[in-house]
């Protein structure tokens, strides 16, 4: 994995770059776009950031690339999203999770080289070497409380996979779970998606999919929930493992929730890990550390060191991190560690509160380690 940081002056705008990007093989990109705020109203910001996405695509790496995802991480989604262009070509996600550097908008954004990519009825599809990668974000719905919501969501969700041969148990990888409110409606959440869960056999004896549930929200008001997705056809079974380090973390089901710590897919050429979204806890599940934010951050690296540990990888693969911070107050702290920690790495750290109150952060990364698989085809 190659990383590198390219500052444009007049654009103010930094983009932090990862890639891998083996010879005659699919290359992968994950960059992190951020503006500097220059006393300046929403819609200069996102000018300064559509210009620089354009300069990234125009970069001579980035040749018969596809950008398969972006999100962007807003201050006021529910009036800056009726701002933004539409996007057909790739998954959008959009999200009110302010970023805490100062400005109204940061973007992570995934693009692929080598990939066939198409938009199938809203499914963003990147197919190649018999796998297809399945994209899906920003599902909401409009009525009902956050349970309700939910449960409409994983249904309807699973009625767009069917369209290619496909179901949630068996092909998702990755979700995610923005929460408007997340200290009162996470909990509709979590029930409602661990009783669609246990329809379609997904129990502490089975499995569950890698997550991340958070505080965020969507530009719709009348949204409690907004889901996004990433699901893979045409794998062996033997190519997913999940993850737990018991040494450091309990499984979930023990308080309650219904997702894996990490998943690990496992191609010819390469191995994927994407690691959920994870805070300051111990393998009692219990909370460690309340109201000291930097050993939060500390225990929360050890956790998820133990994680990519157990994928045969290390902090040294992740490509990009997103931190969820509760206090605005700590992230000069927080930014300092991480600066000091991951100087490299593509990352954003925005104001989104963690499902328990007493968690001041949450990491969530995806690490892409060489691997020498001849039993798998290549990614």
């Amino acid at each position: 994995m190659k990383t590198k940081k390219i500052y444009w002056e007049d654009l103010g705008v930094t983009a932090e770059l990862s890639e891998y990007t083996p010879s005659g093989k699919i290359g992968e990109y994950h960059i992190m776009l951020h503006v500097e705020p220059r006393k300046e109203l929403f819609e200069g910001q996102l000018k300064r950031i559509y210009l620089a996405e354009e300069r990234i695509s125009q970069l001579e790496e980035m040749t018969d690339s596809a950008t398969i995802l972006k999100r962007y991480f807003l201050s006021d989604s529910t009036n800056q999203q009726p701002l933004m262009k539409k996007e057909p070509d790739c998954a959008i996600s959009i999200i009110q999770q302010p970023p805490l550097d100062g400005s109204k908008i940061a973007v992570w954004i995934y693009i692929q080289k080598g990939s066939k990519v198409a938009n199938e009825n809203g499914m963003i599809v990147s197919e190649h070497n018999g796998y297809r990668h399945l994209w899906k974000m920003g599902m909401h719905e409009h009525k009902g409380d956050s349970a309700w919501q939910t449960e409409s969501l994983l249904i309807s969700y699973e009625e767009v996979l069917q369209n290619f041969n496909a179901n949630i148990a068996d092909n998702c990888i990755r979700t995610w779970f923005f929460v408007r409110d997340v200290d009162t409606q996470y909990a509709g959440m979590v029930k409602a998606r661990k009783m669609n869960f246990e329809e379609q056999g997904l129990t502490e004896h089975s499995h569950y999919i890698a997550s991340t549930g958070i505080g965020g929200l969507p530009a719709d008001t009348r949204a409690l929930v907004q889901m996004g997705t990433y699901a893979v056809t045409g794998f062996e079974e033997a190519q997913e493992r999940y993850l737990y380090a018991p040494t450091h973390l309990n499984p979930t089901y023990e308080y309650g929730v219904t997702f894996e710590r990490g998943t690990l897919m496992e191609y010819g050429d390469r191995a994927h890990v994407f690691i959920s979204g994870t805070a300051s806890i111990n393998n009692r599940g219990e909370v460690m550390h309340i109201g000291d934010i930097v050993k939060q951050t500390k225990r929360m690296w050890e956790n998820v060191e133990k994680l990519l540990e157990e994928a045969d990888t290390t902090f040294d693969d992740v490509m990009q991190i997103i931190v969820y911070l509760r206090d605005v107050a700590d992230y000069q702290t927080v930014k300092e560690m991480f600066e000091e920690r991951f100087p490299d790495t593509p990352y954003v750290i925005t104001l989104a509160p963690v499902c328990r109150p007493t968690w001041l952060i949450e990491m969530e990364c995806i690490a892409v380690a060489e691997r020498n698989n001849p039993q798998f085809r290549d990614f």
